[in-house]
């Protein structure tokens, strides 16, 4: 699909960036204290950015040297109620050394124009209560927790029995 304009240090990846996402994937799980979750392998990472049946799409922030310092992975999801799609950002990660310079921003900023530029209704994602300083910066961009709503997951031998 296409993009609207995404701001200088903004850039859609491309498959050469698959290494950098991962590299940055462990990072983030690595910050959000489940260093052994990742499962994921640069081929299968690559299939799902970039394969014939792709189901998400991925941006890089770039630092002042051009390097990739930050990603967002989103996908699309629809809403019933309003009747059209929207966003659900997967993952939003800056590096550490880069935190406070307006990347995370510019990934946002950069979501939004895609949203705001396809017609679509909503940009969604989760965040975990214990990330605070994550928190604070969704509030000072007008993000809002859905109070009434609660995350639930079907995964591993729970998922297992209600598959088979």
């Amino acid at each position: 699909m296409d993009l609207p304009e995404l701001p200088p240090n903004i850039r859609p990846a491309t498959p050469d960036d698959v290494p950098a996402i991962g590299r940055m994937i462990r990072e983030l799980a690595e910050f959000e204290r489940e260093p052994d979750a990742v499962k994921s392998t640069p081929a299968q990472l690559h299939d799902a950015l970039f394969g014939p049946d792709a189901v998400a799409s991925a941006l890089l922030a770039l630092d002042d040297a051009g390097e990739p310092a930050g990603f967002a992975l989103y996908y699309r999801s629809f809403s019933t109620w309003e009747g059209v799609p929207g966003l659900y950002l997967e993952d939003l990660y800056v590096s550490e050394s880069q935190r406070g310079s307006g990347l995370g921003r510019a990934l946002l900023s950069a979501l939004a124009r895609i949203v705001v530029h396809r017609g679509w209704s909503r940009l969604e994602w989760a965040v975990l209560r214990w990330n605070s300083e994550a928190i604070a910066f969704y509030d000072s961009l007008g993000g809002r927790p859905l109070e009434d709503w609660l995350t639930y997951r079907l995964s591993g031998s729970a998922l297992d029995s209600m598959g088979t």
